[in-house]
């Protein structure tokens, strides 16, 4: 074989054929095994997360959305936060009751102690009934202690009474979403929005007030038995009793329309002054706003008969 143009054999030729074929299909095996374990380890492009479009997040379930969970949002809750305002007006109306006791007797002209003399404030000389203390000294002189608390059953019974069926209206008839009062409201937005509150107050309070009069009538007769010594009513049952015997079913709401008028009159004045209060005297501006507009409404709530169901 010469230098220039060296021959090879035949035998040679084809083996180096074969180990270029067979390096070949090795190599086409191996590529294609390699991208089988890049897909399997990179999922494919339409599986993948795109940047510009994140997967939603997971959606709470349903248990946890309609308070399931027992938060503050769930319907357990209510038998708690109802049996917390009876309890509330309770001892309200437990703690004022000597007040409004000496208070109805004064009304109804009860002078058991005679007028004392002083001076007003020009150095007049006038004649003083009986103070509070003076008046509540000489109940407890005649009746004891406890005589201050005459009538105070039927008080509480008309309270809780009271309070369990405005909590049962709400329940059937929900309220409305009332927007907070702002300085951008003109006149008319303003008073739309109060006119619309104070009447479901009212809906409320003359549905309440009516169905818990005849324990309130009950109440007052026991307090005003103090003047003529009398012991006609004494219990809530034996009242009912004698009550409906001698008056009929109309003797359990005697002076209810008084009554009524009186409710409305004070709901619908104390809230347009808390209206007024907040729409033209607290400005947007101030930090405080919501605050102060929410403490006004309390304020004015705390004045409405409304808030101790069994006050006169």
């Amino acid at each position: 074989m010469g230098a220039s143009d060296p021959e090879v054999a035949p035998w040679a030729r084809g083996g180096a054929a074969g180990m270029a074929g067979a390096g070949a299909g090795a190599g086409a095996r191996g590529g294609a095994a390699a991208g089988v374990e890049a897909r399997a380890r990179d999922p494919p492009p339409a599986h993948r997360a795109h940047p510009r479009h994140p997967r939603p997040a997971a959606q709470p379930s349903a248990r946890r959305m309609d308070g399931g969970s027992g938060g503050l949002g769930s319907g357990d809750n209510a038998p708690t936060t109802e049996a917390l305002f009876v309890a509330l007006g309770a001892g309200v109306t437990a703690l004022s009751h000597p007040l409004l006791y000496v208070k109805l007797l004064i009304q109804v002209g009860h002078e058991p102690m005679p007028p004392t003399l002083g001076t007003n404030v020009l150095g007049r000389k006038v004649l003083y009934l009986p103070s509070f203390f003076t008046y509540a000294k000489y109940i407890v002189q005649v009746d004891g202690k406890i005589g201050l608390f005459r009538g105070l059953s039927p008080r509480l019974m008309s309270n809780a009474l009271s309070t369990v069926t405005r909590g049962s209206m709400k329940k059937v008839f929900p309220p409305d979403e009332i927007e907070q009062v702002s300085n951008k409201d003109d006149m008319k937005t303003s008073l739309k929005k109060v006119v619309k509150e104070t009447s479901y107050e009212m809906m409320m309070q003359c549905v309440s007030r009516m169905l818990a009069h005849p324990l309130h009538v009950i109440s007052m007769r026991c307090m005003v038995q103090f003047v003529g010594r009398e012991a006609k009513y004494s219990g809530v049952l034996s009242s009912i009793g004698k009550i409906f015997k001698e008056e009929g079913l109309l003797g359990f709401f005697v002076g209810l329309i008084p009554h009524l008028l009186g409710d409305v009159v004070f709901l619908w004045g104390c809230n347009l002054l808390a209206h007024f209060i907040n729409a033209y005297l607290v400005d947007d501006s101030f930090s405080q706003a919501l605050a102060i507009r929410s403490y006004t409404k309390f304020v004015m709530g705390c004045s409405n008969p409304g808030f101790t169901a069994g006050s006169t």
